[in-house]
Order: structure tokens, then sequence, then C-alpha cells
């Protein structure tokens, strides 16, 4: 069910502050035109960690109401306690979402075995498929290919897979290296979840998936035998981004590599709510810690937008 392009949506805030259900429903109109296949809702660009628990649960009530089923949708559940992200698996509603995505414990900076225990832990208590969620820059632990291959042994039914935001293209590659040499070695025992062949590892099986969680690598991750892309520049651009995925376009991905440079130059989703912002789809709007793109900024990414 997970498949292809995913989007990682942004949640748009108007000028009091509160979550803005117009511009929602106008950027999930821009999202369900065919171009993307599924949406990964109150992660670390939904700016999740800033609102309450009142207001993560009317959003995804909201944007399973409004996506009816039309595509699948991707809940963010993470955090730097293991209990407590147990917790709220066994209690949040779930209902409309194929599977979670849950982000390394930030901060604690765990180890390898740490690291093992908190995922197997939450694989235990979800009751939906978890996509494991690498992102150095942000949490300060790497999860390394040999621990995720050890929890994915340990879960082989509840890890679905790992959006891989390394940056690291030799650990990507091993790591979807070692899923198809399991793959290979224990066809009877893989996970159930299927995927498409046109974006599958190499050997056409059923297994771990390994998806880029970089925007800029994604070709690259793909033709290594990665299964798609969690994006964040398709909120703006989602018919180039399906072409990128879906027919592993790498020129049209180099033409957006200067684009791409700038949605991440003053961190995520400072970039992308300023491009959403000039195509009139959202207000400028962020919570802090975080603010709005700065005027430098602001006019690059208008610049660009005008060369796509």
């Amino acid at each position: 069910m997970i498949k292809g392009l995913g989007t990682a949506l942004i949640t748009p805030f108007d000028a009091n502050g509160k979550v803005d259900y117009e511009a929602l429903a106008r950027l999930l109109d821009t999202q369900l035109t065919g171009f993307v296949d599924y949406l990964v809702v109150l992660g670390t660009t939904g700016e999740a960690a800033t609102m309450t628990e009142k207001e993560r649960a009317e959003v995804r009530t909201f944007i399973r109401q409004y996506v009816n089923g039309r595509i699948p949708l991707v809940l963010g559940v993470g955090g730097n306690c293991t209990a407590v992200v147990c917790e709220s698996l066994k209690t949040i509603d779930l209902r409309g979402y194929e599977a979670i995505l849950s982000v390394c414990p930030y901060y604690n900076k765990p180890n390898q075995e740490g690291l093992y225990q908190h995922f197997c832990a939450v694989a235990e208590a979800s009751p939906i498929p978890v996509l494991l969620y690498n992102v150095p820059g942000r949490t300060g632990v790497n999860l390394l290919p040999e621990t995720v291959m050890r929890i994915y042994e340990a879960q082989p039914d509840k890890i679905l897979g790992i959006k891989e935001a390394s940056g690291n293209i030799e650990q990507i590659k091993r790591l979807i290296k070692m899923s198809t040499e399991y793959r290979v070695q224990n066809t009877d025992q893989i996970s159930p979840y299927s995927v498409s062949e046109a974006v599958c590892t190499p050997s056409g099986k059923d297994g771990l998936l390994v998806i880029s969680g970089d925007d800029g690598i994604a070709c690259e991750v793909m033709e290594a035998g990665g299964a798609g892309l969690i994006s964040v520049a398709s909120n703006a651009f989602p018919e180039d981004f399906w072409h990128i995925v879906h027919d592993k376009d790498a020129a049209l991905q180099a033409k957006f590599d200067e684009m791409v440079k700038l949605l991440f130059a003053e961190g995520n989703p400072v970039g992308i709510k300023a491009v959403l912002a000039q195509k009139g789809i959202i207000q400028n709007i962020l919570r802090l810690p975080l603010v709005p793109a700065s005027e430098g900024l602001q006019q690059a990414i208008r610049k660009e937008i005008q060369t796509q």
C-alpha cells in the first residue's frame, strides 16, 4: 500500500496561529490529483512537535475524512520516551491510516542496542505496520543498517520499511543490499505487505522497504533498489516529483537541485511554506521556534519558481 511518491505534508496555520483548515483542504486538493501515491501526516514537516494532542487529533481526523480512502495515509507517531510512544499507540485513533512513521528517539542519543529495543517495543505496541525513520541531522543518532535488519528480523510482520534520510548514499545502498540478501534467504518469512514492481527492490520480492527521505538523491536511491521517496518538495510540485519517482527521471531531479537546496537552507518546513505561500495555497506562518524564511531566501525562492 505504501509505494512510489509520498508527501510529507505541511500543516497550514492562520494569522492567529491556529490550524488553517481551509488552506489544508486546498493543499490536500493539490495532492489528490493522481500524482501523489500516499501522504505522511503530522511528521516533522507537519510541525507536529509544536501542536497539542487535541490539535493533532483534529488534524488527523480532518485529513482522514477529507481524503476518504482515495490514497493511503501514514501517521507520524514518535518521540524520545519509549513508554509514552507505546502508550499513545494504544490510545490514539488510527482508523484510516495504513502505517505509522516513527522517528529515532532524539536528544537522548541512545546507542544501537537502545534503538533496537525502542523500535521493537514500538512495533509490539502498534496495531498497524511501522515505518522506521532515520534522520541523524535532527535526532543526533544514526540507525545503522545492521540494526535496521535486526529490528526487521525481530518484527517482520510489523516493520514495513524505513524512511532513510541520513543522506549517506553508501549506507543506504548497504541497507538495500542487506535487505535484498535477507529476502532471498528468507522468502517464506518476509513481511506480507506488497509493493509495486515499478518501485520495489531488484528482486521484485516483498520485504523491507527502503524509502528515500531526501528529495535530492531519490533517483540514486531508487536505482540502487529503493522503494520511492517521501518528499517535502511534492507539497508544491507533486506532478514533477511523481515523474522523478515513477520514471526515475534523474534529469528532472537535477532541475530541482537548486530548489531543494533553498527549501532546506533555513530549516524545514520553512522553505516549503514559503513556496506554498507564493503559490497562494497557504499563509506563510510557522510556529515558534521556527520563523518564516528571510526576505533574501524568499526572493531566491521566487526567482527559482520562475525557472520551473
